[in-house]
């Protein structure tokens, strides 16, 4: 790869994830402050996500494998993106906020495997040369979320306030523009499948790998993986209202913590692999679910921060080590045939089924412990997932035998 395709392939990510880090961190404080939306309306709002992972597949599917080059699908989809965004950024009620957020969310989430599409197309050696092309939509998560506190401070509490926080959409818009833009000029990427081939439903939704769940051990792992999303639609919908309510300063910008350590948990999984197994690996990163949001329980009351900064931390840990190592478990356990249909099926149950689920929970739970206006016992809603991912450990360690899987760093 000459470095004038690296360079665009990097920007291209860094873009990609800016854009997405650049306003859903803080979408939970945005419709709690300016819209009043009520715990119920804040899940809805993030189950978006969840409906645009479902749909992702038919528009990559039935459109991008099939008729267009993929870079230009995502130039389009990013430049409708940018009129969703500048429309979210007007809307002044929830009723008028979600058909624009539903609407972006189905144009988001397939550009995630577009620019994976129009990366390995550059590739000789994928395994080597993607993490390197991967990390700068790390480094992109975390310039936005950095710029939002230290630069503009628009979650401060006065800013929050007089409605600045509006303007994370106005950023996002812009930057979703300049995307799509410079997507036209991205290496081209053309379609894989044959246009005139028929299409099967299984194909796009991955229904060829539901063979692999008669093994018993992948059952489990399928189930925890949806289970394990319940808990972690509770940090996405809830983690930035949380710290802004007790009053951090700067609490997107310190979020980005979490990204940081993906980075390093990232570098130390091969090791845990290596000398834990596939198990135990799994089940430090669901541990590390449960003791997060015990850390976030507790760490709100007195001079306790240092326990909200280590619970934001572990994100790293929770992430890399059951999504990334239950992705690597995926691809040894499917064979070449069914290895992209696997892949698919997974994240269609996880940030389909999973969170979609749990962000109508976290909801629920969020309003049933509204003490008053903008006042929640926070205390109790950590509990919850805390408890719950605890469960799910527990259910995981006593029904999964552990196996040997091959590793490639």
């Amino acid at each position: 790869m000459n470095k004038t395709v690296q360079f665009k392939l990097s920007l291209m990510m860094f873009l990609e994830f800016f854009i997405w880090g650049g306003w859903f961190v803080t979408l939970g404080t945005f419709l709690g402050s300016n819209l009043q939306a009520n715990g119920a309306e804040t899940g809805m709002a993030f189950s978006t996500q969840s409906w645009g992972a479902i749909i992702a597949p038919f528009v990559i599917g039935l459109i991008a494998d099939r008729f267009f080059n993929a870079e230009k699908i995502l130039g389009i989809l990013h430049l409708l993106g940018a009129i969703l965004m500048y429309q979210m950024a007007q809307a002044s009620t929830f009723q008028v906020f979600y058909p624009y957020v539903l609407g972006y969310m189905i144009t988001y989430m397939p550009t995630l495997a577009l620019v994976n599409s129009v990366s390995f197309n550059q590739m000789k050696d994928p395994e080597k040369e993607f993490s390197f092309i991967r990390v700068w939509g790390t480094i992109g998560w975390i310039v936005a979320g950095l710029a939002i506190s230290f630069l503009f401070h628009w979650d401060a509490a006065e800013n929050i306030k007089n409605g600045l926080l509006q303007n994370t959409f106005l950023m996002t818009a812009i930057a979703s523009g300049i995307l799509g833009i410079f997507s036209f000029s991205l290496p081209k990427t053309p379609p894989t499948a044959n246009k005139d081939s028929k299409v099967k439903l299984s194909d796009i939704l991955g229904l060829d790998a539901l063979k692999l769940l008669k093994d018993r051990n992948f059952l489990v792992f399928f189930l925890a993986s949806i289970l394990i999303c319940i808990p972690l639609a509770f940090y996405y919908q809830n983690a930035n209202p949380f710290l802004t309510e007790i009053g951090m300063t700067n609490p997107t910008g310190k979020m980005t913590i979490g990204q940081a350590s993906e980075v390093l948990f990232m570098l130390l999984l091969p090791v845990f692999f290596k000398r834990f197994g596939f198990k135990k690996t799994l089940l430090f990163g669901m541990l590390s679910w449960a003791l997060r949001y015990v850390l976030f329980a507790y760490g709100h009351a007195g001079d306790l921060s240092f326990m909200l900064l280590l619970g934001i931390a572990l994100h790293g840990l929770c992430y890399d080590f059951f999504f990334v190592s239950g992705q690597i478990y995926t691809n040894s356990k499917a064979g070449d045939q069914v290895k992209s249909a696997a892949q698919g099926l997974i994240t269609l149950a996880t940030y389909g089924v999973g969170m979609l689920v749990g962000f109508k929970v976290a909801g629920m739970i969020s309003d049933g412990y509204l003490v008053s206006e903008n006042t929640h016992d926070w205390q109790h809603i950590w509990l919850f997932p805390a408890a719950f991912a605890a469960v799910v450990m527990m259910l995981f360690a006593l029904l999964f035998k552990d196996e040997k899987i091959a590793y490639k760093n």
